[in-house]
């Protein structure tokens, strides 16, 4: 083993979510990719010290909702890109959605996006598949096929499947093979020509509507549907009070539902919009400060157990026309962090422990993973946090290609300074975090 495989990260806050663990000042010592004891090294061992003094060490960030761009538009986005983007926001886990070109619904797409992993990615990547081909919601995937090659859910992320039926098979299918579907709830005969939250301010903007039923019908027939085949279903990107009140009675009634948010619906309501920049323009679209309230609730309650950034890169030029022309979508790997700090941190609702839950425990528990820990034996996939580095959002800064953040400009606090993943530093603020050889 080398010298500089072996690392003694010294004096920090150490907050490992799993295991309900905060405690300052601690040390972790990091071997041959894992996280060891000290004491089975001999004591002259040439650790790399790294001061983590003033720093939160915490377990590697789950995002397990992610669009990559490949196979097909690597003008939005690419592997290495989106992965770096990751690397550089504490994200040592990304799950890939499969609205690709070609869509991964057949099991050479998945083999290429793995080969491709392989071979670019600086962080760890999980495909999805479709669940349906070509994801029309018409004729199931090959689900066991696309397994076998790697998939480790299966969604039509982007699109919802409208027929009951065919969603119906599908969870049936899903639950003999005992893989999660992840929920993309929009009822399209509601939401079709919508490009904001109906309600008061698109009639101030002359803007068409998108209302929360839309998301809600698909939300109720989904947990109903959950609830006759037994299948594990994920609600993606919720946005309304009233899927989140559906939510909490499918919990309180036993059911293997789980949700997530994401950071601009909890940050953002629909009067961002009042500029028509299309920067603010997302599926599900930035609701009500009601439906915002509600969401945050859900998360410090409990209800959702995930919080994901929906990471949809697009090129410039594709974001830089008229609103109602412009694609959906948002990035969020670079601002995951900072723009959860800010929201529920800062602002007093949730303690780190929890709210970094939301980030490793949650999404690891939903895909059936191995939750990351801190514990002598775990893989090193680790961050070191920075709480109280203010910082500007400049998407001319971003790793990602895409620089449709709807946070430009927004001053922040937070900052990862090292992300490590099996024991190998993919990111690094050099002049935050000091290196020194022991011998």
């Amino acid at each position: 083993m080398k010298t500089e495989e072996a690392f003694f990260i010294s004096a920090g806050r150490l907050i490992d979510p799993l295991l309900r663990r905060d405690e300052e000042p601690a040390d972790l010592y990091v071997a041959e990719g894992k996280i060891v004891d000290p004491a089975n090294y001999p004591k002259d061992f040439p650790w790399t010290k790294i001061d983590a003094q003033g720093l939160i060490i915490l377990p590697g960030l789950t995002d397990m909702h992610v669009h990559l761009r490949e196979p097909g538009e690597s003008r939005k986005e690419t592997i290495r890109t989106a992965t770096m983007a990751a690397a550089a926001g504490g994200i040592t886990t990304v799950v890939a959605m499969p609205n690709t070109i070609p869509p991964a619904d057949h099991p050479d797409t998945i083999a290429w996006i793995r080969k491709k992993v392989e071979k670019e990615a600086l962080v760890k990547v999980y495909p999805t598949g479709c669940l349906t081909e070509d994801r029309l919601g018409e004729k199931l995937a090959p689900f066991q096929s696309l397994i076998q090659a790697g998939a480790i859910a299966l969604t039509d992320d982007g699109s919802c499947v409208q027929n009951a039926r065919i969603m119906r098979r599908a969870m049936e299918y899903a639950s003999v093979l005992g893989v999660p579907i992840l929920d993309h709830c929009e009822d399209t005969a509601l939401s079709d020509g919508g490009v904001m939250n109906e309600g008061l301010w698109s009639t101030l903007l002359g803007l068409p509507g998108w209302p929360s039923i839309a998301e809600e019908l698909i939300v109720s027939r989904d947990i109903l549907l959950c609830e006759k085949t037994g299948a594990k279903i994920h609600l993606q990107h919720l946005t309304t009070e009233g899927s989140i009140r559906l939510l909490r009675d499918a919990k309180k009634r036993g059911l293997p539902v789980s949700a997530e948010v994401c950071p601009h619906h909890i940050a953002l309501t629909e009067s961002a919009l009042k500029e028509y920049d299309p920067r603010f323009k997302m599926n599900p679209p930035l609701r009500t400060q009601k439906d915002r309230e509600a969401l945050i609730e859900a998360l410090v309650d409990g209800t959702v157990e995930v919080i994901a950034s929906d990471h949809a890169p697009h090129a410039r030029f594709e974001k830089e026309v008229e609103f109602e022309k412009a694609p959906f979508g948002v990035v969020g790997l670079e601002t995951l962090v900072a723009v959860c700090l800010k929201e529920l941190y800062y602002s007093k609702k949730m303690e780190l422990v929890d709210l970094f839950a939301k980030l490793t425990v949650g999404p690891s528990r939903v895909l059936g993973l191995e939750p990351p820990s801190l514990r002598y034996g775990s893989p090193a996939d680790l961050i070191l946090l920075d709480l109280n580095a203010s910082w500007q959002v400049d998407s001319k800064a971003f790793f990602s290609k895409g620089k449709n953040t709807p946070f430009e400009g927004m001053n922040l606090k937070g900052k990862v300074v090292l992300t490590m993943i099996d024991g190998k530093i993919v990111w690094r603020e050099k002049r935050l975090v000091e290196e020194q050889k022991m011998v």
